[in-house]
């Protein structure tokens, strides 16, 4: 069976090889990325090799991240920063999209795979399954590696630390672990992990359009992440199907359930984190930031940083239970009729 790389390369003109994502041979920067991947693995035995061309793709005159993509970018704190500040918020601004990304994919959607492969779902189950969900799991380790590259790019090439550790745990995995801690039975827990990562594996493509396809910022970063969501197309009907099958089998209670996590994933999903910004401008000594994210979270409140539901508003409509859920949806969402 081929790699889900593989089966979404043929005829594409585009090129994989050992799992790695499908990748353009003849775009310089995607090549690059993809040597990197690959010559990582060897880096214990070749400590003197040369660094991929990935380095001589950095443009250090472009952003690192979408400027509007910062919560505070349209404040009057914003205007009052240097050049140099503005740089740095920015490459914060990746590297915090990086590491959220990684958390995603190591927090809930390898975890949700993982159960799906012990058979603590009913009502799939099956070799073809078992091949696929694995090889998505490969698929999640390849993006997680390619994100951490491309943190490490910037700190290298900016010069600067920019650490993880400075960093709150990401908005989603900490609201999937606060709603885990407040489950009493085992099925609650499963069902709560099935039902953020079927939002992550289904929401995140829009998640990654945010970046993937931004002439803008740096062109490393940009196609970094545009690697990643060719996979993640695949993924998400994985996730659908398997999402349908659960519910199915389930007793009304845990139909319920089910469904109330999914719109609780969905809002964290969708929502800005303020705190991750406030943190990085509290390291960074921005000059009245608290002042400017108190009227940020005030203004901005109850906004959606991905304002596209529509991967789980067709998925809902298909179950035919979109009218048992309370969500607002806004405008981009499929069709609503």
């Amino acid at each position: 069976m081929a790699s889900q790389a593989e089966q979404g390369s043929e005829g594409s003109g585009l090129t994989s090889f050992g799992g790695l994502p499908a990748f353009d041979p003849d775009d310089a920067t995607e090549s690059a990325i993809i040597s990197r991947l690959v010559g990582n693995w060897h880096r214990r035995a070749a400590v003197k090799r040369a660094e991929p061309d990935v380095y001589a793709l950095f443009d250090p005159a472009r952003p690192d991240f979408r400027v509007d993509m910062i919560p505070f970018s349209g404040h009057p704190v914003w205007e009052e920063l240097s050049d140099e500040q503005r740089s740095r918020l920015t490459s914060w601004g990746w590297i915090a999209y990086n590491r959220n990304t990684v958390l995603i994919e190591q927090g809930i959607a390898n975890p949700a795979f993982e159960l799906v492969i012990s058979g603590e779902y009913p009502g799939i189950g099956g070799q073809e399954l078992e091949l696929a969900i694995a090889q998505a799991m490969v698929d999640e380790q390849y993006h997680t590696l390619m994100h951490i590259n491309g943190s490490a790019t910037t700190r290298r090439m900016r010069e600067r630390e920019f650490s993880d550790r400075v960093l709150p745990a990401s908005l989603i995995t900490t609201i999937h672990d606060e709603h885990l801690a407040r489950c009493s039975e085992r099925w609650e827990r499963s069902l709560t992990t099935l039902a953020f990562a079927t939002v992550a594996e289904i929401s995140i493509n829009a998640y990654l359009d945010l970046l993937a396809n931004d002439t803008e910022i740096q062109v490393v970063n940009s196609r970094t992440v545009h690697l990643h969501n060719r996979d993640e197309y695949c993924h998400a009907s994985i996730s659908a199907e398997i999402f349908k099958n659960v519910y199915d089998v389930l007793k009304p209670d845990q139909r319920r359930f089910l469904l109330d996590k999914v719109v609780a994933g969905l809002a964290a999903f969708v929502a800005p984190d303020f705190t991750t910004w406030e943190t990085i401008a509290d390291f960074e000594r921005v000059r009245g930031w608290e002042k400017a994210a108190a009227e940020v979270r005030e203004a901005q409140g109850g906004t959606h940083l991905v304002q596209d539901h529509s991967g789980v508003h067709t998925l809902l409509s298909e179950m035919d239970v979109l009218d048992q859920v309370d969500f607002r949806w806004g405008a981009t969402t499929g069709n609503q009729g």
